[in-house]
């Protein structure tokens, strides 16, 4: 009898620990729940602060970029002549790209994350252009291209195309418009950067410049870039 009642009892203990231990994992498990739930939240928050951020980040960044442009697209008058109620103008037209380098760069450092940002960048790459500050140029359009964002990374090699066409480096100026040419993009499409690429050739391969310009008009009727190709073979005259 003892022994059926230590059985018994026995039996008791085991439903008892397997409660116990179901207990316990089920407790586990909630704990490691609310801990996963905690974590997604914190995480989940994060998103919506950083995301809200940005947004107004950019919406401080779109502001500013609107007052830089209205100073790079400013109207040079001439000195006496009034201004219009609320309008930017200059006499003097190296003020007024000093002026917009300086509004432009001073974006970018500031939201240079932004999509106004990166626009401002380049913008003040162009406005060292304007000043024939070709290294200044070339080193804003440096940290856009390093910003990785492909429409980007094209305009900024475009513009360095150039650059190295006006300071003696052709040869790494033809290299760059081919490789555009190759992967053009939606703000540098080929037609472009084959017309940037035949008036490079023209200072050292009119032949070559020549079948660049046709190509254009072969590939690219009716465009005005196959317009202002026409107009570039003529100047270069007949070719044997």
């Amino acid at each position: 009898m003892a022994q059926h009642i230590s059985r018994k009892e026995l039996k008791k203990d085991e439903i008892r620990d397997t409660l116990a231990h179901g207990a316990e994992a089920v407790f586990s498990h909630q704990r490691l729940a609310g801990i996963i739930l905690g974590v997604a939240l914190v995480v989940g928050l994060a998103v919506v602060g950083w995301r809200f951020y940005t947004e107004r980040q950019t919406v401080k960044a779109a502001a500013a970029l609107g007052d830089g442009m209205k100073i790079f697209e400013a109207r040079i008058r001439v000195p006496g002549e009034p201004a219009e109620p609320n309008e930017v103008t200059y006499v003097d037209e190296k003020n007024k790209y000093e002026d917009a380098a300086k509004k432009f760069d001073g974006i970018a450092r500031s939201y240079g994350r932004t999509r106004p940002g990166q626009i401002a960048r380049y913008y003040a790459a162009l406005s060292q252009l304007h000043l024939r500050r070709f290294d200044d140029a070339q080193k804003q359009l440096k940290e856009l291209e390093d910003a990785g964002d492909p429409e980007f990374v094209a305009l900024a090699r475009f513009q360095l195309a150039g650059i190295y066409g006006q300071t003696g480096k052709g040869d790494e100026a033809v290299k760059l418009y081919r490789q555009l040419a190759d992967k053009p993009t939606a703000m540098v499409p080929k037609p472009m950067v084959l017309l940037a690429l035949g008036d490079q050739l023209r200072k050292s391969n009119p032949q070559e410049a020549t079948t660049v310009y046709n190509q254009i008009k072969k590939d690219f009727p009716d465009s005005p870039v196959a317009e202002e190709a026409g107009k570039r073979l003529e100047a270069l005259g007949p070719r044997t």
